[in-house]
């Protein structure tokens, strides 16, 4: 297992730890109109998973050479940089059953591992760059690297939410 699947391994762990146990009200419960639920924050992870497994084909397809600097990791770790999840990475408003979160991660993070697992060279990743929708150009493994980020950053997030239940 190479540093990236170590890191979406353990990353994906800590979620579901955090939100296994949890019943369906405070998986679901709003607490201001203007901010996601539990389970809405997991649906996210969700989409932007699918979203992120497409650009990786998408960029493996196009074989476009980065150009671009790697993005300062620490950036995204960072919560008290506000970002906007572009809309079609917004969660549905539907409720959701924990478990039925459980196996859409589980379904997004199969077909992400099935993409990079068909990779016989994984320093590809580091020379093909596609369009990131808030960070611009980005070489393709710092989508995998974002994926995981973008994971923690919303436990913490999930961690807030719960404290407040």
């Amino acid at each position: 297992m190479d540093k990236f699947e170590e890191n979406l391994f353990t990353t994906r762990e800590q979620l579901l730890n955090e939100v296994s146990s949890l019943s369906f009200d405070e998986f679901n419960r709003r607490f201001e109109t203007s901010k996601w639920s539990i389970a809405q924050v997991c649906h996210h992870l969700f989409i932007t998973e699918k979203l992120f497994a497409k650009a990786i084909v998408f960029g493996l397809e196009q074989k476009r050479p980065t150009g671009s600097e790697h993005l300062p990791a620490h950036f995204v770790s960072d919560r008290s940089n506000k970002i906007q999840a572009p809309q079609i990475s917004e969660p549905s408003s539907e409720p959701f059953q924990v478990l039925q979160i459980v196996q859409l991660l589980s379904e997004s993070r199969n077909k992400l591992m099935d993409v990079l697992s068909k990779i016989d060279d994984k320093s590809i990743l580091k020379a093909i760059a596609v369009n990131h929708p808030v960070f611009g150009d980005l070489p393709l493994d710092q989508w995998v690297e974002l994926l995981y980020l973008h994971e923690q950053r919303h436990i913490e997030q999930i961690k807030e939410l719960k404290a407040l239940c």
